[in-house]
């Protein structure tokens, strides 16, 4: 489905993504997993065509999407939904009204067919009876789960879901990871989630992707990840502070920073 082939995005002097190459295969689940800053979310916003790269390919069907015109875009971004971090609803629009925008910015469905799309979609993430309620009348769970009926509107191939899982409560995270492990199984829909919850991805995802200053530092399924013997992965995977990756800024003994001081 997608091949991303040394993709490099430089802010400034600051390389945010250095030769980052991997696959996402149809109706599977990838996970990118990363620390803070580490080009993730840089990452998700190249595969779905707003950011462009300064080299490098994002191969969608056969198709490099980073060369593509703005208006040759616009078939690729109907093929996907988009689950952004905190949901990102417009507050002043009921769940419905949330719901139905991009069926009726991007189709010509009658206003009855919109209807029963909008019970359907919330059918699918549980929150049925929520269609005339505002976002702010929602717990932070249910507007990511609205978020989620909005992504799947125009009925998507692919949704790219961002931090999905970001600042909930234990129950809000399992009802969000569940939804998009079913979504998967039983719809088919491919699913490529940026997440620092390394659990949810060991638990859920098909193939996870490790990035790390920039670049992959390892890529494979869930068990592959945990019998990798490579101690950058082990420390992120079980979290660790002790290990090649620092949590200590500074390379200068203390003692002797101190005296210099």
């Amino acid at each position: 489905m997608f091949t991303i082939r040394d993709i490099v995005k430089k802010y400034g002097e600051r390389t945010v993504l250095n030769g980052v190459s991997f696959s996402a295969e149809e109706r599977k689940i990838t996970y990118i997993l990363g620390t803070s800053g580490g080009g993730k979310s840089t990452l998700l916003k190249i595969m779905i065509g707003v950011v462009r790269p300064d080299a490098g390919e994002v191969l969608f069907e056969g198709k490099d999407i980073t060369k593509m015109p703005e208006r040759e875009l616009d078939p690729y971004r109907k093929k996907i939904g988009m689950l952004f971090q905190q949901g990102a609803l417009i507050n002043h629009l009921t769940v419905a009204e949330n719901i139905a925008l991009p069926m009726r910015e991007h189709t010509a469905l009658d206003e009855n067919i919109i209807g029963i799309m909008i019970k359907m979609k919330l059918e699918l993430v549980g929150l049925r009876d929520f269609e005339d309620l505002m976002p702010s009348q929602l717990s932070g769970g249910m507007q990511r789960r609205v978020a989620l009926a909005r992504a799947l509107a125009l009925d998507p191939a692919i949704i790219f879901f961002d931090e999905p899982t970001s600042g909930l409560d234990p129950i809000g995270r399992s009802v969000i990871t569940k939804l998009i492990a079913d979504l998967n199984r039983l719809m088919g829909i491919s699913c490529i989630v940026v997440s620092h919850a390394v659990e949810e991805a060991l638990r859920t995802a098909d193939r996870i992707v490790i990035l790390y200053q920039g670049k992959v530092l390892a890529s494979g399924t869930p068990q592959e990840m945990r019998q990798s013997p490579d101690p950058l992965v082990q420390q992120f995977i079980t979290g660790s502070p002790d290990g090649p990756i620092a949590f200590r800024a500074s390379s200068k003994d203390f003692r002797e920073d101190l005296l210099v001081g």
